[in-house]
């Protein structure tokens, strides 16, 4: 018997892009939950931490009895709070009428970038991205009519993607070139110089380079900031994204921003009011707030310097190996001789209803490793550790 359709069309991306990874993780973590196994979630990077009072006070502060349609443009107050932030924090100056857009946090402007350069018909239909990683810019790419390469990122190249792996030929065809440092999984820092390496391709093919830098302030070592693609002497080609939801713990409020030359900005503000707007107006007081403050952020990251000591400890103790996992808020770990990244990781589960995420994951290249997001408690990074004590 035949299964009837929908009786309209349905867009054949969908069946390209498949089902996102992670739903396949939630439906084994509900298993095991069913059986009564209480889970200790490290699965996604979701911060637990609390969001800091003043944030959530701004927030309140910012609710009026009557609110307009908040304009695709954002705030003047909070397009000059991250241009402010962006100064102190990377030496770097950007008009925040020009060069900056506020965003629903990162991921639409991930999504989303393709659909404003991407351009098929000009033969500039190649969206160039790492792997293992996350997958929403080939998504958003696929979406747009683009076609998608995946640079590896491998253990024995730094998990710096290999520039020379790239054909002329593709070079000519690339529309965006996607990096992310810190990186998720590898927490592996890019040198300032890669950034100027890969910029000297992008003025000799004429592509854009699209930075995610949503961890660019879990850095663990406070002598040595994590650095940003617009640190290049020529950020002419240059976009960065960056987000409140990692930095401040806010990842319920959805509030980033884009920062990039001012004709991709130009290209922003004529795209996204047919797609959507900037954040609600008092998500965007909370975030100016957010975007002002340091101390917040300080205490976030001594958290997360805390739980990543607590449970590298017992890993390497136990003999599991600890690779990249520089920054960000991730553990990157090579799986024991034998197992797969997604047999491992079920085990911990089955046996102990600790959640890591398998490297496969994530991409090919993430086979053989598995990700611990450090987002529980610390009491609960705690429990993991007496657990890990007598699963390994």
């Amino acid at each position: 018997m035949s299964v009837a359709g929908p009786g309209f069309p349905l867009s054949g991306v969908l069946e390209r892009i498949g089902e996102y990874p992670f739903v396949r993780l939630d439906e084994a973590k509900r298993r095991v939950a069913a059986r009564g196994v209480e889970l200790i979630d490290f699965g996604v990077g979701d911060p637990r931490e609390e969001t800091a009072p003043f944030i959530r006070r701004a927030l309140a502060d910012g609710i009026l009895p009557t609110m307009e349609y908040p304009k695709a443009v954002g705030m003047a107050p909070l397009r000059e709070a991250i241009a402010a932030w962006v100064a102190r924090r990377f030496g770097v100056t950007l008009d925040p009428d020009r060069e900056v857009v506020p965003t629903l946090g990162s991921k639409e402007a991930v999504f989303s970038l393709a659909q404003v350069v991407v351009d098929p018909p000009s033969g500039r239909d190649l969206v160039i991205t790492t792997e293992p990683g996350y997958p929403v810019p080939a998504r958003g790419a696929l979406v747009a009519g683009g076609r998608t390469r995946a640079l590896p990122l491998v253990e024995a190249h730094g998990f710096l993607p290999d520039l020379d792996a790239v054909q002329p030929s593709e070079w000519n065809r690339t529309a965006i070139f996607w990096v992310n440092y810190p990186n998720n999984p590898t927490g592996v820092v890019a040198p300032l110089d890669f950034y100027e390496r890969l910029t000297e391709r992008a003025a000799h093919f004429g592509f854009l380079i699209a930075s995610d830098e949503a961890y660019s302030e879990l850095g663990l070592d406070p002598a040595s900031p994590v650095p940003s693609a617009l640190q290049v002497r020529d950020r002419s080609r240059v976009c960065v994204i960056n987000t409140l939801s990692k930095r401040s713990s806010m990842t319920g409020y959805r509030s980033g921003f884009i920062a990039g030359p001012p004709a991709l900005i130009d290209a922003h503000k004529r795209f996204r009011p047919t797609v959507g707007t900037a954040p609600q107006e008092f998500v965007q007081r909370a975030a100016i707030a957010a975007w002002n403050d340091e101390q917040h952020v300080r205490e976030a990251v001594d958290r997360y310097r805390a739980k990543r000591a607590l449970l590298a400890g017992v890993l390497e103790r136990k003999g599991l190996r600890i690779v990249g996992s520089d920054a960000a808020m991730y553990l990157w770990l090579a799986v024991p001789e034998g197992h797969t990244s997604e047999g491992f990781a079920t085990d911990l589960l089955e046996r102990g209803g600790l959640v890591l995420a398998p490297g496969s994951f994530l991409g090919p290249s993430g086979e053989g490793y598995v990700r611990m997001a450090l987002v529980p408690t610390i009491d609960d990074c705690r429990r993991a550790a007496d657990r890990l004590e007598e699963l390994l």
